[in-house]
């Protein structure tokens, strides 16, 4: 009996990292919406790839393109949905036009740390809600959680903001739910990929922008063009990616393969976060040396900013079945999330 369970667990071992021997081969083209020289942002995308082609033995191969490559950043949802691409790797708020409820797996104002949204979307049915979000709108698509980063910085600007009059009339790209929070305040809000942002800040075709954490700005140049960092990035706590698949694909992989693709993207989500992690106070540290500005937005705007997040989100929830649903499962795991997070964790300035 010992013998048959050895025998059985190394059959089981092989099936994973072979797809097993019925399972046909994957061979998907993944365009992305971020360099995957980003780290955090874009590294994970390549990461899986190269990890589900060790890990199945060459069952699954994911050929990575980057932005703009194969298709651009803006349209990855809809290309995998219509099968022109097998999967794509994109930050989902993009798509709040069309799927409206999407911004909240993806970065919600004054919302969760990143290891809260992992909680509550793996344990609190964040998971199950998404899918059923895109079905909802028609999508043919299975979306998976694929890298998480922390809080971005609330932009970089040539002045600073010292009230919520700062924002009226300021030409700023500023994305997802983050934007319509600034529109109400006056702001005339645009969005443009990554990779155009330092030579519209250049051009003055902007005056401000945000995009990501320190460690992913640096490398855009921001720095070098405006002096005012500001923080914190109360727009996006956490930010969240995924591999989208088109489900048709995704039928087709065996339950190995789709074991695979979950694990990596998991461990993706956690190598992610660390990065950003590791990399982001050094970063920073070095912006003040060369004489960025690393201002904190006064605790009274933030409170104001947080009084119209509210808003926007009311009214948000109050459109969309799918919005509404998902931010109230948000709100009551926060609830009780907060019982925890306020006396387990040391307080910043100790």
């Amino acid at each position: 009996m010992k013998f048959f369970n050895v025998l059985t667990g190394i059959a089981i071992v092989v099936a994973l990292s072979t797809g097993s021997a019925t399972a046909d081969n994957l061979r998907w083209k993944m365009p992305v919406a971020f360099s995957t020289k980003l780290p955090g942002l874009g590294s994970p995308a390549a990461w899986v790839a190269d990890n589900l082609t060790t890990a199945s033995g060459g069952s699954i191969q994911v050929r990575v393109y980057e932005p703009g490559k194969l298709v651009p950043p803006f349209d990855i949802l809809q290309a995998v949905s219509d099968g022109k691409v097998a999967a794509g790797y994109t930050w989902i708020g993009y798509d709040q036009g069309k799927v409206p409820a999407v911004p909240l797996f993806a970065a919600v104002p004054f919302g969760m740390k990143p290891w809260a949204y992992t909680g509550w979307y793996y344990y609190g049915g964040g998971e199950t809600m998404l899918q059923e979000t895109y079905a909802h709108k028609g999508y043919n698509v299975h979306a998976q959680l694929c890298g998480i980063v922390g809080p971005e910085t609330a932009g970089w600007y040539k002045h600073k903001i010292e009230s919520l009059d700062d924002y009226k009339g300021l030409k700023i790209r500023f994305a997802g739910l983050g934007g319509k929070v600034l529109e109400k305040l006056g702001a005339s809000v645009t969005m443009m990929p990554g990779g155009e942002l330092y030579q519209a800040l250049e051009k003055g075709t902007i005056d401000a922008t945000e995009f990501s954490m320190p460690a992913i700005d640096q490398i855009l140049g921001f720095d070098q063009v405006v002096k005012y960092n500001l923080f914190p990035g109360w727009h996006q706590q956490f930010t969240a990616q995924y591999m989208l698949i088109n489900k048709d694909e995704w039928a087709k992989a065996s339950k190995a393969q789709k074991a695979l693709i979950d694990a990596s993207c998991t461990a993706a989500t956690t190598r992610g976060l660390a990065e950003g992690e590791y990399k982001n106070g050094a970063v920073l540290a070095g912006f003040q040396k060369e004489g960025v500005h690393a201002d904190q937005i006064p605790r009274k705007v933030l409170l104001k900013l947080k009084e119209v997040t509210d808003q926007v989100l009311n009214e948000e929830a109050a459109r969309d079945a799918d919005f509404k649903r998902v931010y109230q499962s948000q709100q009551d795991f926060l609830k009780t999330y907060r019982v925890w997070d306020k006396r387990a964790y040391l307080p910043a300035d100790l």
